[in-house]
């Protein structure tokens, strides 16, 4: 039997109702973020209030964000829930002439990372305004779409020139056998990238499909956490176990925040 994941909403801080959720303010513009939360507690907390504040700012062209009260509607919802490990996402919309954001927070079960390893395929699509997690990715999921039907379990995106920039849903990472190296072209830096980034030997440096074959492992980081990947188009990458063990090693030194 295939087992339905429940998902609970709230939206400013309430149950989401049929009504409230066909509103027109969650069909306009707006931007989320994602987190796993376990125990109450969330990787990078900071950097996910930090992400919606600018977002709301660039993207919405609003005022700032209040943390606060994103860090209650997340409490609050988790314990309406009765989860203390979860997935979460928090949605963020200004419609024109309101006082204040609304903000639709939704709880479904935890997720972990796939352990790999990953096949990814190549297609050619950059993502408007890469840096924003925004909400418009009917393309971006036509991609993702793409890829599964090919067989891949991901979408690894490129410009018409074969830039790489991310994955559909990750981003993505090189190892040449001395550092990680993160692409240097537009696109949305990820909390599990950006938790990474200062604790690994890396570099930013433009990576093209011509430079796989030279490198000795990939890997791809989301929400869910980081999977090793195997194969990008037809070009083949050993799971460097080693090397993987610290990345995640690395990774689970990052301290958990309290929401």
């Amino acid at each position: 039997m295939t087992r339905t994941e429940t998902t609970y909403t709230e939206i400013d801080g309430m149950p989401a109702t049929e009504s409230a959720l066909s509103a027109p303010v969650l069909s306009g513009p707006g931007h989320f973020t994602a987190m796993q939360v376990r125990d109450g507690r969330v990787r990078g907390l900071a950097l996910h209030l930090d992400r919606l504040d600018a977002a709301t700012r660039e993207y919405l062209g609003r005022t700032g964000l209040d943390g606060e009260r994103v860090r209650a509607e997340i409490r609050q919802a988790l314990a309406a829930s009765g989860r203390d490990d979860a997935s979460v996402r928090v949605h963020v919309h200004w419609p024109d002439g309101d006082s204040r954001a609304t903000l639709k927070v939704t709880v479904r079960g935890p997720q972990v990372a796939a352990t790999g390893p990953l096949r990814l395929i190549s297609v050619p699509y950059v993502r408007h305004t890469p840096r924003i997690k925004h909400l418009d990715g009917a393309v971006q999921n036509r991609a993702l779409d793409e890829a599964e039907a090919r067989g891949a379990d991901e979408a690894l995106l490129t410009t018409p020139e074969g830039l790489v920039t991310e994955g559909a849903i990750t981003n993505i990472a090189f190892w040449d056998g001395e550092h990680v190296i993160w692409p240097d072209a537009p696109c949305l830096r990820g909390m599990t990238m950006a938790l990474l980034e200062p604790r690994l030997p890396s570099v930013r440096r433009v990576v093209t499909l011509g430079d796989l074959p030279g490198c000795r492992a990939v890997f791809v980081t989301n929400s869910r956490g980081i999977s090793p990947v195997g194969r990008v188009d037809d070009v083949e990458f050993p799971v460097a176990q080693d090397f993987m063990t610290g990345v995640m090693a690395a990774y689970e030194a990052v301290p958990w925040d309290v929401v």
